[in-house]
């Protein structure tokens, strides 16, 4: 017999951290949507929002989802200065280069934080990591809830910006048609690096939300990251930022539905195995649009 109670108790827990997963593929999405290349140091960005969480949280003692504030608006900006540093200048060349520059900005990522944190995984302890808030007859996670909510209101708020400001129209416009963008007056460069700026913004945002409840690790988390990056846009359909919302949840709820029915030392590997069958079943993604050859 099934207990209910359980099952939507994993099933909110699966929703809030699908959640998290969906903004880290939302940055993805973006990215490729307006700059027509995957980035593999996306996972890195999130390890980057972690680290800085660590930081102000050992040093000055701040609650992790206070470090926020800082965190978007730097994201940002470093985010921006990365773009017109390294990839305008490949932005014209083959997508081979842009993924290669991506990669290797991955490494020198990667390789920093372990010089100057040490292979030695680092976390956050928080008063209210074990606290709970009832709903109905389950208990939602604070943290958890905490993460959810960030997430949220950041998705809501990139949903104002794409949809109801002059930049937003300009983002879209440079996605559909990049020369044609630029025929009406739109400088692309500038929109490309106000795209890359947000991706990491929305990485850094996951990556701080994470942090109270997972290790950083400088080495394989980055690679993990940018793992399920892939596979929340894949499972809606690369390109479409609605769908990798909606990826992001359903990879949550596999996750934590696998980790607790079957065995929790495979959790990352339910996700990958849906993965798989969703790229049998439907390669162009679960709300995916196929293109026919001609």
């Amino acid at each position: 017999m099934i207990d209910y109670v359980s099952f939507f108790q994993n099933l909110s827990n699966g929703i809030l951290i699908g959640a998290v997963y969906a903004l880290i593929g939302v940055g993805l999405t973006l990215v490729f949507g307006v700059m027509r290349t995957i980035n593999f140091a996306h996972g890195d960005f999130v390890v980057l929002g972690m680290y800085f969480a660590v930081t102000l949280n050992h040093a000055f003692g701040w609650d992790p989802y206070l470090t926020l504030i800082p965190a978007i608006p730097l994201g940002f900006l470093v985010g921006g200065l990365i773009q017109k540093a390294i990839l305008a200048r490949v932005i014209d060349a083959k997508p081979e280069t842009m993924m290669l520059a991506t990669l290797g900005l991955s490494l020198v990522i990667a390789n920093l934080l372990l010089l100057t944190f040490g292979g030695e995984p680092k976390s956050v302890n928080v008063p209210y990591s074990s606290s709970t808030l009832p709903l109905g007859p389950i208990n939602i996670s604070a943290v958890l809830l905490f993460a959810g909510l960030a997430t949220v209101a950041v998705i809501v708020a990139l949903y104002l910006l794409l949809n109801k400001t002059e930049v937003g129209r300009a983002i879209k416009a440079t996605a559909e048609n990049r020369l044609g963008a630029e025929l009406i007056g739109i400088n692309t460069r500038k929109i490309q690096a106000i795209v890359f700026g947000l991706g990491m913004a929305l990485a850094v945002t996951a990556g701080v939300s994470l942090i109270p409840l997972l290790f950083a690790s400088p080495v394989t988390t980055g690679a993990l990251f940018t793992l399920k990056a892939f596979v929340v846009t894949v499972l809606g359909g690369l390109g479409n930022i609605g769908a990798a919302i909606i990826g992001g949840v359903l990879l949550g709820v596999v996750e934590v539905m696998g980790a607790s029915y079957l065995d929790s030392a495979y959790r990352d590997a339910y996700g990958l195995l849906a993965f798989v069958v969703v790229l049998l079943v439907k390669p162009e993604g679960l709300f995916g649009k196929s293109v026919k050859r001609v």
